[in-house]
């Protein structure tokens, strides 16, 4: 087998991207994001692409944050390895997938690939997510009108709730920030990413039970290819009542009056509530997420 060649991108190169089949398809779950040619990287052997990465951040960002596409030729699995290790950014890698890969073995194959790939290369398995997406077709779910919803304008608000929220959490992301920092730690992330989304900080909102105890929270927001389900949470004192559905609902209410066409969302594959109350509230399963994080590498 001939020498493998890793190598950035540029713009005047960044077609290269583009020379790689790729029987997942993930072209189809990208067309709304924009990735810079110099965060794309590709695996070269005689000339040929057999591995890609696009790293992925906001217009903002100086850094990525995620490996937001990545993929590999059949056989190639140590190319697509070697390509994330030497890559100067070691970051949350997603791989979205069909939501019938599971049934289809040339998918399974492709989708197996990629695993080991991100495993021969240091990366551990943090999470399976289902991938939502609302259209006006589904039609709004109905307000329950068990609760009180406004604006909270006072961040500490919102990190005493999600410290709450998260002290008894299905949340593979928050449990993994609780485990590294505490609860403060798994609170602020939440709230940096929120702060970071394009959308308003007056969209997110409070919820309280009819005799005025703090319910839960929901964020409407907007990421940058469109308006999604930001956060759902009910605090540990008032579950059991089905109130995660209140604020879905509400979000889903909220979203669409601010203009809203179609609205996404994820939740856990494990956090089985919530993935009911997204299927009561009529939102269907588009497409799955596969998140790996870099694990303990020097």
């Amino acid at each position: 087998m001939t020498d493998l060649v890793i190598r950035a991108l540029s713009a005047s190169d960044a077609s290269l991207f583009d020379a790689h089949p790729d029987p997942l398809d993930a072209r189809a779950g990208h067309l709304r994001t924009r990735f810079r040619p110099e965060w794309k990287r590709v695996a070269l052997r005689d000339g040929t692409v057999v591995a890609r990465g696009a790293w992925w951040g906001g217009p903002d960002d100086s850094e990525p944050i995620n490996i937001n596409w990545f993929d590999v030729a059949e056989g190639e699995e140590e190319a697509g390895a070697e390509l994330l290790r030497s890559a100067p950014w070691q970051v949350e890698l997603e791989i979205n997938l069909p939501g019938d890969w599971r049934d289809k073995s040339d998918l399974t194959a492709a989708a197996e690939a990629r695993f080991n790939a991100a495993r021969a290369a240091g990366y551990e398995l943090l999470v399976e997510r289902f991938l939502y997406r609302w259209t006006p077709e589904h039609g709004l779910p109905e307000r329950p009108g068990r609760l009180r919803f406004g604006a909270e304008p006072d961040d500490a608000v919102f990190f005493d709730a999600l410290r709450r929220i998260h002290s008894v959490t299905l949340d593979a992301h928050a449990l993994r920030a609780v485990e590294e920092g505490g609860l403060d730690q798994a609170a602020q992330e939440e709230l940096d990413f929120f702060h970071w989304c394009p959308s308003p900080r007056e969209w997110w909102q409070v919820a309280y039970t009819p005799e005025g105890d703090l319910a839960g929270i929901h964020i409407p927001a907007h990421n940058p290819t469109g308006p999604t389900i930001g956060f759902i949470g009910v605090v540990p004192e008032h579950r059991g009542h089905g109130y995660a559905y209140d604020l879905l609902a509400e979000c889903a209410h909220f979203l669409v009056q601010q203009g809203a066409e179609f609205i996404g969302g994820a939740t856990d594959r494990g956090n089985f509530p919530m993935a009911a109350n997204f299927a009561k509230a009529g939102f269907p399963v588009v497409s799955e997420r596969i998140n790996f994080h870099p694990g303990d590498r020097a």
